[in-house]
């Protein structure tokens, strides 16, 4: 199966968060080649800010938040270019009234025709006539 792959699901492979065994079969079943997992370019960032958060909140330590991230850059989602979806995904985000980088990834799950694996309850309720599943749904 091909999804495009929300941060917020590439996060819980790296903390312990509500599903994060359900994130860490999907990255188990991208490396042995079930899953084709991609992404806006955007996903390591959005990674990568979600880890200094959790140093600053000290849900981690700074060393933890290092390794973390040297992981994460280890196992990435095949990396789409952001700036080809943006316009697509600013028209979503002011219909919807959600945020942008939310909407890069439904840009990229339209032109991919695929379906988005999330965490993101909103985003399904936001637009529920795209092909968004829900981590919490998963096997």
């Amino acid at each position: 199966m091909k999804y495009v792959l929300d941060s917020n699901v590439g996060l819980k492979w790296l903390l312990t968060e509500a599903d994060s065994d359900k994130a860490i079969r999907i990255r188990d079943d991208f490396q042995r080649q079930v899953h084709d997992l991609i992404a806006p370019d955007v996903f390591p960032v959005e990674v990568a800010h979600s880890l200094t958060k959790a140093e600053r909140q000290g849900r981690i330590t700074p060393t933890e938040g290092q390794s973390h991230f040297r992981s994460m850059i280890a196992i990435l989602p095949a990396l789409h270019p952001y700036l080809p979806l943006l316009p697509r995904a600013y028209e979503l985000s002011s219909r919807a009234r959600i945020g942008v980088y939310d909407c890069l990834y439904v840009a990229l799950i339209e032109r991919e025709g695929c379906e988005l694996l999330t965490a993101g309850e909103r985003l399904q309720r936001s637009l529920p006539t795209h092909r968004i599943v829900l981590l919490s749904s998963m096997p």
